[in-house]
């Protein structure tokens, strides 16, 4: 199957039935908009544009799907062009197209194109937002050497949620782990140093590199709520663990950071390495 058939058949299998929902999958191509443009992912990344170009106008949506992003963008007030290779009126161009009928948006334009072969003139863009597209690139350095060339000067590329994979072996437990990687076998990752080099290669600074429980941007489906009370959960784990082992003294805060300390956490009591193919998402900058 190819990624259009594997939507359309989820859709139709209960089993899938929250992954349809999380993933803004459902046939009411509406109800995904209104759904993206409420969550905290979203508002978390307009949060992020606002603070490093708050004067941007114009936003390239590169792997825009099904146009969801596409179209909250515009709504928003942005001019958007949307790049999205796939056809297809369920999770391609002709998804968008429709959208853009219902919202009635002038200010929302779509190319049916590969990233590699934007072919847009040089400097056009304040933004190139890329969502869950930049780890399917079939050449990861032309890819983001295109976002670079289209971006104007100081414009700001913004990858969120993509995957990455730290060895060979993490990598084989990601696409095994993956539900819909056996259905079309479309995915994949890159380790963070991929991902980093490209963007140095292409004259990009790395403002900043996200990682997975560092923003809900990346852990959605879990909410902020959500993650505090998986984190609060491991961290009484721990201290009971220790606690039963040497007794009331791991009460003590010192004797508790050591141990923290011994177990090499740092910030977070959770392991992003427990995740397979967790994801990044990175803010770098055209200079």
């Amino acid at each position: 199957m190819n990624w259009h058939e594997t939507i359309i058949s989820i859709r139709e299998n209960s089993e899938f039935k929250d992954l349809v929902r999380l993933a803004y999958f459902d046939e009411n191509l509406k109800l995904n908009v209104e759904r993206f443009g409420k969550s905290e992912e979203f508002k978390e990344t307009l949060n992020i544009i606002k603070q490093h170009l708050p004067i941007a106008k114009s936003i390239l949506d590169i792997g825009a799907g099904n146009g969801i992003s596409s179209v909250c963008f515009a709504l928003k007030g942005y001019n958007v062009t949307a790049v999205e290779p796939d056809s297809s009126n369920t999770v391609g161009a002709n998804a968008i197209r429709q959208l853009k009928q219902v919202y009635n948006l002038d200010n929302l334009v779509v190319h049916e194109k590969y990233a590699e072969e934007i072919g847009f003139e040089a400097n056009s863009f304040d933004i190139v937002y890329v969502r869950q597209a930049m780890h399917h690139a079939y050449e990861l350095k032309k890819f983001i050497s295109e976002c670079a060339r289209v971006l104007k000067p100081n414009g700001i590329l913004l990858t969120v949620r993509d995957h990455v994979i730290f060895d060979a072996k993490d990598k084989e437990w990601f696409l095994a782990s993956h539900p819909l990687h056996k259905f079309y076998g479309g995915e994949n990752a890159f380790t963070p140093k991929e991902y980093k080099d490209a963007m140095l290669e292409a004259g990009l600074r790395i403002i900043k590199e996200i990682k997975y429980y560092e923003s809900v941007i990346n852990y959605f489906p879990l909410t902020k709520e959500d993650k505090e009370k998986q984190e609060k959960a491991v961290e009484l784990n721990l201290r009971s663990s220790l606690k039963r082992r040497i007794g009331i003294i791991a009460n003590l805060p010192i004797i508790f950071n050591l141990y923290k300390q011994k177990l090499g956490i740092k910030d977070s009591f959770l392991n992003e390495k427990m995740v397979p193919g967790r994801m990044y998402s990175y803010i770098s900058k055209k200079v």
